[in-house]
This record gives structure tokens, C-alpha cells and sequence, in this order.
């Protein structure tokens, strides 16, 4: 079996954690502190099983030798028989949690996530489509016991939406919903089409990690603020004060409008938020370009010219492209039941990222073509 890789990172790290935790000020930031531990309890844990790991090997080594002995004693080859499989299931199980244990965190899979839906090719049925995901997110967001936020929307002419971004948070929102980025495309017969003709719409996801503004540094002096009067249906008056907040980025030309609340001051602070989500995504993308094509063969890249994704309501079917999965549970999946496709997804990403640590190859899986391509 190949041997584990060199643990030496590890110990010196687990040793700068070792002397920050014993500075005189280590507890005076109670946040940062919790933070260190935990990650040292988590190496000191790595280490050990690591160790164990190593033993194990050396006992399994000693006990095949013993039965490869011919002048061996037949008792101590009969006990060393019996307890070779355990051994062996024993360090198996080991080498996983080591492997795991020493790919690189995402820091910030622990984030809350803003979550952009757009109408892309289809007209009204992409915007219809676009609103059936956000209530799909919506759903599955509730499953799990976390907050759907609202922060923008712009509504279609017959119904749905050209745009709706929303900020989700809770428990690991980010690592849950990171791979859902790119282009979807549902092929069904729209309510507007008289002859029953399947059309094929798309929408484009974006998932953000929500920026807190120490990742982000935004100069007030590169914000361009204009504030407008809110449109559309408003009753009691969201369109009867200077209320919308719109704000241009002037180094990035990004751009972001929030409508949805009746206070100037949240339209801003909800602006605010998805402009830093943005900007800290990105710089992100920035640094993954320089390895485009290690990127290419990544789970979730969040390139938005990849169809990721087909819900096939001919077929009942949906299928994720990057990773050949297809399950025919088009209802259930819309109604929030997306838990196979994100488990599947994490498990193709584990063994990508495996790969790499190990030096093996990763050859990801790949789906049919549509029938209807």
C-alpha cells in the first residue's frame, strides 16, 4: 500500500499553533482563540492517528514475514493469520481519516452564502425557471434549518424573475451549496407554447461566500451612491420615498441595486454586502485563472459558461454533467430534495482533491448526452 504523505507539515504548523495558544494576549480575541484550538485539537488528532497508522504497518509488515518464515513457530503463524485482517481493516480505516484529515480546508466553507439566480437564454420561460430555483434553494435551505434573506429582485413580464439574489445563512451554507454555480438548463413545454413543443431555457446560478469587511477593504472614495426612488408594486409606500440604493464600484465597474426594503440605510447595507460577496469572489477567480487548467477539471469552478446542470421534465429526469450523474426525481429535486446531487458532488470533489495529495490520477466521471442535444 502507498505510504502516507509526509507529515512533517503538519507538526510544524501544529507547533506555530503550539506557541501562539501560549502568548499572554492568545485569549484576548475569544473568536481567533476558539478558532486556533479547534484547529489544533484537529492536527494534535492527525498526528496521532498518523503514528497508529505507522504502527500498524509495521505489525502488518512483521506479521507477513513471520507467515513467509519457514522456521517460523506454527503457533505464533496461526495467531499472527488470525489477526492480519483485523490489522488490515484497521489501518484501511486509519489512511482514510488521515487522507481527509490532511486535505486543505476551504476557509470559507463555513461561510454564509449570497446566491445570484439570473434568466438567461428562453425569455419569459427562463424567468419562470429562474424563480422555480430559487424556491428549489428556498426549500432546501429550510430542510436544514437555515435563513432565506432577500436582497434584490427584479421581476419578469409574466411572472418568475430576470434576477433575484438572496443571502442564505446557517451551518456550513457555503460547502453545502458552493458546486450549484454555473448554467442550468431545463427543457420542458413552457405555458406559453400552444403546440406542445419541448423549449430549452437556461438560467445562470452564482453562489457567493459571504465577504466580511476585513476580507475586503472598500474605500468609501471609489463608491458612486445613487439613491432613487423605489418602482413597482409597493402599496404603503416603498415608492413614495428616495428608498432604492444603487452602487457602482469605480475600480471594477461592478454594479449593484438593492430595492427591497423600505429604509434607504438596509437598501445600502444590503448592497454593501453583496458588492463585498462579489468583489471577494472576484479576487478568487483571479487567483484560479492562474491555474486554468488545473481549474478545468475542477468540480464547481463556478465558470458561468458551463451548462452544469439539466432538469429534462419530458424524462422526469435531472442530470448533473460534471460528475455523470443522472436520477429521475425531477419532482422531488424541485421541491428541494437536492441532497444526492450535493453529496455526490462533495464525494467526486474529496476524490479530486485526493488525488492530488496522493499523486494518483483523477479521472472524473462524465454523463451521457442529452437525448435531446
Amino acid at each position: 500500500m502507498d505510504q502516507l504523505p509526509d507529515l512533517t507539515p503538519f507538526l510544524r504548523r501544529c507547533e506555530e499553533l503550539d506557541a501562539q495558544m501560549a502568548a499572554p494576549s492568545f485569549y484576548a480575541n475569544p473568536r481567533r482563540a476558539a478558532e486556533v484550538s479547534r484547529e489544533q485539537q484537529k492536527l494534535r488528532q492527525l498526528v496521532t492517528e498518523h503514528r497508529e497508522h505507522a504502527r500498524l504497518e509495521r505489525e502488518i509488515a512483521e506479521g507477513a514475514a513471520l507467515l513467509k518464515d519457514p522456521a517460523g513457530d506454527p503457533d505464533l503463524k496461526q495467531l499472527a493469520a488470525a489477526e492480519l485482517p483485523e490489522l488490515a481493516r484497521r489501518r484501511d480505516q486509519l489512511r482514510q481519516a488521515v487522507l481527509l484529515a490532511m486535505i486543505p480546508p476551504d476557509p470559507t466553507d463555513s461561510r454564509n452564502t449570497v446566491m445570484e439566480i439570473r434568466a438567461g437564454t428562453g425569455g419569459d420561460e427562463a424567468g419562470l425557471f429562474a424563480a422555480e430555483l430559487f424556491r428549489l434553494y428556498s426549500k432546501y435551505a429550510d430542510s436544514r434549518g437555515w435563513k432565506v434573506q432577500p436582497m434584490s429582485s427584479s421581476p419578469g413580464e409574466r411572472g418568475g424573475f430576470k434576477e433575484v439574489i438572496f443571502l442564505i445563512t446557517g451551518t456550513d451554507v457555503y460547502r453545502q451549496l458552493k458546486f450549484e454555480s454555473g448554467v442550468h438548463r431545463v427543457q420542458r413545454v413552457p405555458v406559453t407554447e400552444a403546440n406542445g413543443r419541448v423549449h430549452t431555457s437556461t438560467v445562470t446560478v452564482a453562489v457567493l461566500p459571504e465577504a466580511e469587511e476585513v476580507d475586503v477593504q472598500i474605500d468609501p472614495s471609489d463608491l458612486e451612491i445613487t439613491v432613487t426612488r423605489a418602482s413597482g408594486p409597493g402599496g404603503q409606500g416603498v415608492n413614495t420615498t428616495d428608498s432604492a440604493v444603487q452602487i457602482v464600484h469605480r475600480p471594477t465597474g461592478l454594479m449593484v441595486t438593492c430595492a427591497d426594503e423600505r429604509s434607504q440605510l438596509k437598501n445600502k447595507a444590503k448592497a454593501l454586502t453583496v458588492l463585498r460577496s462579489r468583489l471577494l469572489q472576484r479576487r478568487e477567480d483571479e487567483e484560479r485563472a492562474k491555474y486554468a487548467a488545473e481549474r478545468r477539471s475542477q468540480i464547481g469552478s463556478g465558470d458561468r459558461s458551463e451548462r452544469i446542470r439539466t432538469y429534462s421534465f419530458p424524462q422526469n429526469r435531472v442530470t448533473d454533467h460534471r460528475i455523470g450523474l443522472t436520477l429521475y426525481n425531477l419532482p422531488q429535486a424541485l421541491e428541494g430534495g437536492i441532497e444526492p446531487v450535493i453529496a455526490a458532488l462533495q464525494k467526486a470533489d474529496y476524490e479530486r482533491k485526493l488525488a492530488a495529495l496522493t499523486g494518483s490520477v483523477y479521472v472524473p466521471a462524465r454523463a451521457a448526452a442529452d437525448p435531446e442535444d
